[in-house]
């Protein structure tokens, strides 16, 4: 341990290792070794016979272990894996096999020899891999690959296959066959979890009564995507990787879901017991088989999102959407034919101008302040409270531009084939937001813990809304992120970071129903009030968050010990002393025509 603490301390570049279930991933930390550290680079000194061992072997020392039947009692005795490998100029030896993080007892295991996430062998012929040459993880190509491919291809669907020239039905069908091109390219045979799941859950469409078809489909979906979370990572230890398959198995869980409950909302409901956005989004008829598909594995949306409304899926494929959208927002003209044809081109260039700038902030800032820099030495021991709360808020800001780039590459390649639009907004100028999953000035100017979540995963946020926040009659924010955690995955960082928002949101919630009042008398009083409650949200998301990207449950608890739990301890001592006001929530329930007096029937 000394030996890897000294290089730490001596400047050598060392891999940027994730968190796994059971400490650092080796996957991960293996695709971002430097080449001169990579496994695959180490030289293996030769093996001496027992005789010359003995030989070299200084008085006192206990025989080694690289003989025959020696290997395990020397990986214990004289350090493991990592004890083969070159010194560095100081001493240390080279950890990019099996770094270690002393402080936490957080080994890696040996890299396997298969690639992360998928079986041995070459019969999985786009399997997430690491060239050895170029260190660049093969599943991260092939998933920007697939985005790019994606725009082009969404350009060429919009342009080529317009709804006045082509059927609704060929529409659908080119739209599947892309959708399933790019998941099997993407995550070969381990794509045929998406089939699976959308098979099952079809044939739960097709018989199950409209009273509990949202039912069975939820608990379908949510309990094959949480079979795959806990055989991904517990039984097969495939660890943290760039892509992989519940990615997509994330996304279609979410269409599955919100489609059994529109249809619940349209077939098994009365409509007076309907909010008006429940009332819009119900769906009179089953989808066709066809119908099902496109909407659950069509090319734009299955590698990376978001989730959308079935409703404005089908209009998007038959040529209604824009106008559909036009017409609620009151357009003079009234007649289709006379209806602006908004050109999504400018939309989609000023979005990717946004992921590019997040790509150059993911290769400088991103690579420069790791979330492994919270389990330092420095960090958790030697820095002070006000360091570790600075340093913690620029980690979990640097974290966030690959965000920012995959959510934003995916809007730009729905808008590229004319899917997204939203509106107009009050300067009269045409919206293509309504598939957005963030909105990034909001986020970082963001003045509460609900502002910040309400533009962070905006699609996810509305799903939760839809399938259990407006719908559950008791406890709507824990089940909610309870929900959440478990859609996330079975990483115990999740439930970290989900517990501790249940704490942080009710808190805030308490304190801004008891005190923002004061502060909106004037201008002054009400930008000193948002200057505090910007500082304040930030560094309560950073600590909320942390969890969330750390994922093992050792450094979680680390990093909170120096931290001194503060957050908790604040949140605790809010909700406990100040009065709550049980009106605010009731805001949750969706108003419909029978809402007063009326229970919840479903």
């Amino acid at each position: 341990m000394g030996a890897e603490r000294r290089a730490a301390g001596s400047g050598a570049r060392w891999a940027r290792p994730s968190y796994g279930a059971r400490g650092l991933s080796a996957s991960a930390n293996a695709e971002f070794a430097p080449r001169e550290f990579a496994p695959a680079r180490v030289r293996r000194p030769p093996v001496r016979s027992r005789a010359k061992q003995a030989a070299v072997r200084p008085a006192g020392q206990p025989p080694s272990s690289t003989g025959a039947g020696g290997r395990r009692a020397g990986a214990v005795a004289g350090g493991g894996r990592g004890s083969h490998l070159p010194k560095m100029q100081d001493g240390s030896r080279a950890a990019a096999v099996q770094p270690l993080l002393p402080h936490h007892r957080l080994h890696l295991p040996a890299p396997a020899q298969r690639a992360p996430g998928h079986p041995a062998g070459p019969e999985v012929p786009f399997a997430s891999c690491r060239d050895s040459e170029t260190s660049q993880p093969c599943g991260t190509v092939n998933f920007v690959a697939c985005q790019l491919v994606a725009l082009f291809a969404a350009f060429w669907f919009r342009i080529y296959l317009r709804p006045g020239k082509t059927s609704s039905d060929v529409r659908h069908a080119v739209a599947t066959i892309f959708g399933i091109y790019f998941a099997i390219f993407c995550f070969g045979w381990y794509s045929l979890h998406l089939f699976v799941l959308v098979l099952l859950c079809y044939a739960i469409m097709a018989t199950a009564s409209a009273s509990n078809i949202h039912r069975y489909s939820f608990f379908v979906a949510m309990g094959y995507l949480t079979i795959c979370h806990i055989s991904r990572i517990y039984i097969f230890h495939y660890g943290i990787l760039t892509t992989d398959f519940s990615g997509p198995l994330m996304i279609v869980t979410q269409k599955i879901t919100t489609l059994a409950f529109q249809v619940h909302d349209g077939l098994g409901r009365r409509a007076e017991d309907l909010s008006a956005e429940q009332h819009q989004l119900a769906i009179k008829v089953k989808p066709s088989f066809l119908e099902y598909l496109s909407y659950l594995l069509n090319f734009m949306s299955v590698i990376a999102g978001p989730c959308n409304n079935f409703k404005d899926y089908v209009a998007f494929i038959e040529g209604k959407h824009i106008h559909m959208k036009l017409l609620e927002v009151n357009w003079k003209q009234k007649g289709f034919h006379s209806l602006p044809d908004p050109s999504p081109t400018g939309a989609v260039i000023h979005k990717l101008c946004i992921t590019l700038v997040s790509l150059l902030l993911f290769l400088t800032l991103t690579k420069t302040f790791p979330v492994t820099c919270l389990v330092d030495d420095w960090f958790l021991h030697k820095a002070s409270f006000p360091a570790r709360l600075c340093y913690l808020y620029v980690v979990m800001q640097a974290s966030k531009p690959k965000y920012y780039f995959a959510w934003t590459l995916a809007d730009a390649v729905n808008n590229a084939a004319g899917f997204g639009f939203s509106g107009v907004d009050k300067n009269g100028n045409f919206c293509w937001d309504l598939l957005s999953n963030l909105n990034i000035w909001k986020i970082e100017t963001a003045t509460s813990f609900k502002m910040y979540l309400e533009n962070w995963n905006i699609q996810t946020a509305t799903w939760l809304k839809c399938v259990c926040y407006e719908r559950v009659p008791w406890y709507p924010t824990v089940l909610t992120f309870i929900l959440s955690a478990l859609w996330h995955g079975v990483y115990p960082g999740y439930y970290f970071t989900f517990l501790t928002g249940i704490l942080v949101t009710l808190a805030a919630r308490a304190v801004r129903n008891n005190y923002r009042h004061y502060f909106l008398s004037s201008r002054p009083l009400k930008a000193v009030y948002d200057a505090g409650t910007w500082a304040v949200t930030q560094l309560a998301v950073s600590y909320t968050v942390a969890p969330f990207v750390m994922l093992a449950v050792e450094p979680t608890i680390s990093l909170y010990k120096s931290m001194y739990f503060y957050l908790h301890i604040i949140s605790l001592l809010i909700i406990l002393f100040l009065p709550m006001k049980p009106q605010a929530d009731m805001q949750r329930q969706p108003q419909t025509l029978n809402s007063i007096n009326k229970r919840k029937t479903d």
